[in-house]
């Protein structure tokens, strides 16, 4: 998939294992930009951002390429991998949406939960996506509900003690 937009053209497809490294210390610094990390590079948090090879094992990894770098990655887990934490039979769950700061504004983050969205339509037996986000993810908040994506507060969750997490959720 191939987007365009005032700051240029970037594509969205699968990692490849020889961008893990990069993805992972992107996600990591987005995470750390926003003030999403609790604990700071020592958030208990950060070695699962790390991991991409462990994600992409488990689940399909998105990136938005511009040539060969890396603007921004997003996990999207099936029924039966490890990365679901929300999502049951017929769900998709989107986890781990990252874009680097320097490439905000490009659409890269609504480029890669659409491609999300494209990808659990096309899964067979896939009824809805979930994912979850912390309150303070305003930039995240408004490109899902751009989607269609709707407040699941049945499904909120507080994964460590003062961190709650919003649920979403998108009907297919």
């Amino acid at each position: 998939m191939t987007s365009d937009s005032a700051s240029g053209t970037f594509e969205v497809r699968a990692v490849r294992p020889a961008e893990y490294a990069g993805l992972g210390e992107l996600t990591v610094g987005s995470y750390e930009a926003g003030g999403f990390l609790i604990g700071g590079l020592e958030d208990g948090y950060v070695p699962h951002l790390r991991d991409v090879a462990h994600r992409a094992a488990s689940a399909t990894v998105l990136v938005a390429v511009d040539g060969d770098r890396v603007l921004g990655g997003v996990t999207i887990a099936f029924p039966g991998s490890p990365l679901m934490e929300l999502g049951g039979d017929g769900d998709a769950e989107i986890r781990m949406l990252a874009v680097d700061p320097a490439a905000g504004g490009r659409g890269v983050g609504s480029a890669l939960a659409a491609a999300c969205v494209e990808r659990a339509r096309a899964e067979p037996g896939t009824k809805r996506i979930v994912l979850c986000s912390q309150q303070t993810m305003t930039t995240a908040h408004r490109i899902y509900r751009r989607l269609g994506f709707e407040r699941e507060p049945s499904l909120d969750w507080e994964p460590v003690p003062g961190v709650l997490l919003w649920a979403f959720s998108l009907s297919l």
